[in-house]
């Protein structure tokens, strides 16, 4: 990410801070994997926004004052031993030139440092139970300002959290990070039309995950951006399935969510097809009403809508297509009112996207639900689920499907970051004919 754009964005924030303040912003700790081995770093999104620095053992502290505007940086200290074992260090002089920070300490100073920077400043933002550590630091600098009265310390009387500031900043997405989350979606389908292309009966789930990780890190996304989802039959109507262990079988769907992290972004598709290629008709009529919910939510999704408004009308379609199968009987509206759809359709119409896969930013403001703008980036994932054991005619039992695509709201519509991997029956079959 370009420096240029990250400085933009500190100093949009420091805008909406109050003079005579600081804000102070940790990145995430290294996650133990098992005894002396850790998970590959992945940096806080909120930490890497404002720095785009992928270190741990870091802290970025801005400071507004009378004086002027400061940025500091705490990061850890150049080590040949350390940098042998696990990988360079920047360092605090190639901070200070890279990062276009004013200066940079190393972090194991920072209760050393930080009380002379907050001393006699009125607000410090920070945002607390992020991390317990960064809680810890805190605590401790303002102990050691409150216990320095004799010594000239005045310490800050109020903590305001920034995550309601810089997280609504985050849901507007500027022409760089849509690039990039443009990509993320485009290598996303890539990994789901490999894993359409290779399915095969008799196969197990966790060989469609390895087709699509191994699509991924070939275009450069070595990670997924959540934890991969292949379910066969019945295990397609578990919402976060994650066991990927079972046989894949013939006459069965298999549901797949997954998505590339890319440059730290998001991409999130679901796509559900049969397992031998081929829909049978019962299979092929749940498809066609959640594609019907989709393409309805696609049409509608624009500026000045809001999710709500979409999805309480992807309700209304699901349950009349459910209502002429047999499925749930009796008056559309009743049956709404009543929230039939529920054993079938338990979770959103979709949620942003961004440098997190379930992104910030608010849902609702203080009256009413939002209102979609330009710049917003969201996912389209309308399903349903009849498990094995529904009372339902037993030919939709064990079927779940859920289709999911990501769309950036624009002035005139939407965009959809997805298209490339097909949804249409179909066309799936097309692509599937071995």
């Amino acid at each position: 990410m370009m420096q240029k754009e990250i400085l933009a964005r500190r100093q949009q924030f420091i805008n909406k801070m109050q003079l005579n303040s600081a804000a102070i912003f940790f990145a995430a700790p290294e996650q133990t994997r098992s005894n002396d081995t850790c998970y590959p770093y992945r940096q806080n999104s909120d930490f890497w926004y404002l720095t785009g620095f992928n270190e741990p053992e870091a802290a970025l502290l801005l400071i507004k004052s009378e004086s002027g505007v400061k940025s500091i940086l705490f990061n850890r200290v150049k080590d040949p031993l350390a940098e042998t074992w696990t990988g360079y260090r920047l360092g605090q002089q190639a901070a200070v030139d890279t990062l276009c920070v004013d200066q940079a300490y190393p972090f194991d100073q920072i209760t050393t440092v930080l009380p002379q920077h907050l001393n006699h400043l009125d607000a410090i933002y920070h945002a607390d139970q992020q991390f317990d550590f960064a809680d810890q630091i805190l605590d401790c600098v303002l102990e050691i300002l409150r216990k320095g009265l004799r010594q000239g310390y005045v310490a800050p009387t109020t903590i305001i959290d920034w995550r309601p500031t810089l997280h609504e900043m985050r849901l507007f997405k500027s022409p760089k990070e849509i690039e990039i989350m443009r990509e993320a979606g485009k290598i996303s389908a890539q990994g789901h039309i490999r894993a359409m292309k290779s399915c095969r009966v008799g196969q197990f789930e966790y060989h469609l995950e390895a087709e699509i990780l191994h699509e991924f890190a070939k275009h450069g996304a070595r990670f997924p951006s959540y934890n991969t989802i292949v379910g066969g039959g019945n295990n397609g109507c578990i919402l976060h399935y994650e066991n990927n262990s079972e046989q894949l079988k013939n006459n069965e769907l298999v549901l797949i969510d997954a998505g590339c992290e890319y440059q730290h972004y998001a991409g999130d598709i679901t796509r559900t097809f049969p397992v031998n290629g081929k829909f049978t008709p019962a299979q092929r009529q749940i498809y066609d009403i959640v594609l019907k919910s989709l393409y309805y939510a696609l049409d509608n999704l624009k500026a000045g809508t809001s999710i709500k408004q979409v999805n309480d009308q992807v309700i209304r379609i699901m349950l009349e297509g459910l209502t002429k199968l047999g499925i749930v009987t009796g008056n559309l509206d009743t049956l709404v009112a009543e929230k039939a759809y529920l054993p079938f359709y338990m979770h959103g119409l979709g949620h942003w996207l961004g440098l997190d896969v379930h992104d910030v930013g608010d849902y609702k403001t203080a009256t009413r639900d939002r209102m979609l703008e330009p710049g917003m980036v969201l996912t389209v994932e309308p399903g349903l689920y009849i498990n094995k054991d529904a009372d339902v005619p037993p030919q939709y039992r064990g079927i779940g499907i859920r289709i999911e695509d990501n769309i950036l709201i624009t002035q005139t519509g939407n965009d959809i970051f997805t298209a490339d991997v097909p949804k249409d029956p179909s066309e799936i079959e097309k692509l599937m004919a071995h």
